[in-house]
Parts: C-alpha cells; sequence; structure tokens
C-alpha cells in the first residue's frame, strides 16, 4: 500500500515525498482513512510508529478541503505533554504543511510568551501546545479556541500521568462542544477510558501493538548491581562495549545532573536534560547529543517524553522508573523505524521490587546478569524508593512526577526509499 490510496490530496503526497517515504505504517493505514472520514478516533499506538503523520496528514486534509467557519481563528488543537514533543509535532506540522495554505504555531512555557502572542494575533489555523502555557494564554485572553474544528490530545497516558486532567478539563470548557476528537496513547489504563468515554462521541479504536508491550526490536537485559557502583559499571560498559550516543534514565533531576558531571569525569562526554533545565539548555543539550557532539544525554522521564532521536541504538535505565508503564516509555526511544535497539538496566536491590512490577507488566521473566568484578554485596539492605521521592540512595530529591516551571504545567517508523538522504521516520 502507498499512501496515494488514502485519499490524501496532491499537496499532502508531495510533502510526504519529499520528506523521502512512500509507505504508510499500520498505525496510518488505519488511521488516516477514519479520521477523513470525520470519525472520532481512540488510537494506542507505542512512540516511533508514525502516529503523529497519522493524525497530522488527515488532519490537514480536513482543513484545508473547506473553509474556515471562522475566519482567523483556530481550527485545530493538538494538546501535548512536555515542550519537547510539542516543538516536534510543531516542525511535522510545518513539513505536511509546506504546500498548503495553513499556518501554524507552537506554544510551551520555558520561553518568552511576547512572542506567541504575536504568532496568535497573525492568526493561525493549527495550534500546538501544552495545557499549562495554553490556560496561560486564555488567561490573558491572547488566544481564542471558540473556532475548533479538530482536537487531538497526543500521548494522552503521559498527560494524566503529569497531573494534567485538571488542565485538560479548562481547556474542554473553552472547546466548541461540535468537534472531532482523537485520542492518542501508547497504554491504555482506567483513567484513558474514563477520559475517552467523556470526551470521544462514538469512537474508532484502532490498536496497533499490544497493550503496554515494548518494541519488538528492543533487546532487553538486567545488570544486577550495588547502587554504590552503578556509575562505574556503566563506565565500564562504555569502555569494554564502545557505547556512543546513549540516553540514560535517572528518576531524579539532581540525580540526572550528578550522574552527567561524573561521567564527565570518566571521561565519557554528557548532558543532563530535565524540567529544571531551562528551554535553551533543554535544546542544546538535544541538539548536541543528535549531532553525536556529545556520547550521552541523561534525561529524567518527563524531560525525555517526546525525545525525536534518529536511530538510537541504546537506552540505560541508571535507575528504574516507579511506575512500570514508564519502562515501555523509556525503552521505545530505542529500536524505532524498523532499526535494532538495545535497553540495558542497572537494577540494585533496592529496585527489585520495581523490576517484578515491569516483569508482570510485560509478561516476561528478565535474565539477571552479573559482570565480573560487579557482584552485589548480598549484605546490603534494600533501602526504601518512595513515589514521588527517591530513597537515600538516589540522593534523596523529588521524582519529576508532576509539573514544574515555567514550561512544564507545568514519527515514522516506516521504510524509505533507498538514497532518500534522511533518517528512516514519518513523524
Amino acid at each position: 500500500m502507498s499512501f496515494d490510496t488514502l485519499g490524501l490530496r496532491a499537496e499532502l503526497l508531495r510533502a510526504v515525498a519529499e520528506q523521502g517515504y512512500d509507505e504508510p505504517t499500520p498505525i496510518q493505514r488505519q488511521a488516516i482513512p477514519t479520521i477523513l472520514a470525520g470519525k472520532d478516533v481512540l488510537a494506542g499506538a507505542q512512540t516511533g510508529t508514525g502516529k503523529t503523520a497519522g493524525f497530522t496528514l488527515p488532519l490537514l486534509q480536513l482543513l484545508s478541503a473547506q473553509a474556515p467557519s471562522k475566519p482567523h481563528k483556530i481550527r485545530a488543537l493538538i494538546l501535548t505533554p512536555t515542550r519537547e514533543l510539542a516543538a516536534q509535532v510543531g516542525a511535522n506540522v510545518t513539513d505536511y504543511a509546506r504546500h498548503l495554505p495553513l499556518r501554524s504555531a507552537v506554544v510551551f512555557g520555558g520561553v518568552g510568551i511576547n512572542p506567541q502572542i504575536t504568532a496568535l494575533r497573525r492568526g493561525v489555523d493549527i495550534l500546538i501546545a501544552t495545557p499549562g502555557r495554553l490556560l496561560d494564554h486564555l488567561g490573558q485572553r491572547t488566544v481564542d479556541l471558540t473556532g475548533v474544528e479538530i482536537l487531538v490530545l497526543d500521548e494522552a497516558d503521559r498527560m494524566l500521568d503529569m497531573g494534567f486532567i485538571h488542565d485538560i478539563r479548562k481547556v474542554l470548557a473553552a472547546l466548541p462542544s461540535r468537534r472531532q476528537n482523537l485520542l492518542f496513547s501508547a497504554t491504555f489504563s482506567t483513567e484513558i477510558r474514563t477520559l475517552a468515554d467523556k470526551l470521544l462521541n462514538a469512537p474508532v479504536s484502532i490498536e496497533v501493538a499490544r497493550r503496554n508491550a515494548p518494541a519488538e526490536a528492543v533487546a532487553q537485559s538486567v545488570y544486577l548491581v550495588d547502587r554504590a557502583r552503578k556509575r562505574e559499571l556503566l563506565t565500564q560498559l562504555f569502555q569494554t562495549e564502545q557505547w556512543s550516543q546513549v540516553l540514560v534514565f535517572t528518576r531524579t533531576k539532581h540525580g540526572a545532573n550528578r550522574l552527567a558531571e561524573q561521567l564527565g569525569k570518566d571521561g565519557i562526554s554528557a548532558a543532563a536534560i530535565h524540567g529544571n533545565k531551562s528551554q535553551n539548555a533543554r535544546t542544546k543539550a538535544l541538539a548536541d547529543f543528535k549531532a553525536e557532539r556529545i556520547q550521552t544525554l541523561v534525561a529524567t522521564d518527563i524531560a525525555a517524553r517526546g525525545l525525536d532521536i534518529d536511530q538510537l541504538p541504546r537506552v540505560v535505565n541508571y535507575e528504574l522508573p516507579n511506575v512500570p508503564e514508564d519502562y515501555v516509555h523509556r525503552i521505545g526511544r530505542t529500536g524505532r523505524a524498523g532499526n535494532a535497539g538495545a535497553a540495558v538496566s542497572l537494577v540494585c536491590v533496592d529496585e527489585k521490587g520495581l523490576l517484578r512490577g515491569i516483569e508482570r507488566l510485560l509478561n516476561r521473566r528478565f535474565d539477571q546478569l552479573v559482570v565480573p568484578g560487579f557482584e552485589p554485596d548480598p549484605n546490603i539492605a534494600p533501602e526504601p524508593i518512595f513515589k514521588g521521592r527517591a530513597g537515600p540512595g538516589s540522593g534523596g530529591h523529588r521524582n519529576e512526577r508532576k509539573p514544574g516551571g515555567n514550561g512544564g504545567r507545568g514519527q515514522s517508523g516506516q521504510r524509505r526509499r533507498p538514497g532518500s538522504g534522511r533518517s528512516q521516520r514519518t513523524r
């Protein structure tokens, strides 16, 4: 099947071809015709499956097919949980709308609001936003949502995890009642089902991967090690395995900063990315990592959500997440677009319970490996890891689960034509 069988107009097909793609992914094959038919959608898809193009392309088609009922007003709203994901979706919208007379804007916190106000005043058709900054604009009356025809909630599960449900309800109250609703989520929970029941009207359910399933292309391994020797083991793995471009996850902001600094002292170039970093610092760290100017990006779960890193070879769970589903999101950063990937978890005695939770979620048992010279000391007692606060062995700082800071309120895995010159993704 090719994109020209999905009912997309010539301008969109041209934009898709210019990105180097000719075959839609499963989520795109199912979602695009359904959305074009005007139906509400409840879609379950992992990261790296092309879900962003799955809603962006039909959204652009629908908007360009008819004149706006309210000129110069926002016609489509795409809500995302993080700044990075908002920026990425915004870039995708720009790429695919390049041959259409549609304008878009991205608004999120952590940066000045005045340039966003200026862009909104010029008039936009499509607004991509994080909930917190969107509410700021609504409070200042610098945005008008009364003309919204299509609402997209992207990575809705993460928005609920981050405590955005009240913000989402406030945004919904500012929208017209008659609209098309598209809800995309990597996982389906009771909370997601409840939100979908209230938000969607006779939705078509689309699910292209087993619920809460990790990418099949990701090889997963677990190494047992004492908490105090994790960094030493990580450094050795970098050296003996000749790793490069590794995304490393910690539970806390403080832990991310500390690990990045320690790796630097070990001769491994690294940068930290988390909610307390300025947007400019986060953008620079990500750009340096993508360009392979640094070997390692150390991130918390919230900051890493929506990171779009082409052909990332490896993810390391320096600390296991408190929430098992977050493990799926983490390792979904690698093994994308049909590429092989690897996920390595360094597990200390404190985290045995977290590991069992992940195994129950995935319905599998991991082989627990030990590197010679790093055998765990059986006399070390486990220390508690509290949800929302790391235990003493992790620095005792809060887990970054709730929105915070100015911006915190706070993709397409498919075949490409040979020689297209771009990485294997439709976003």
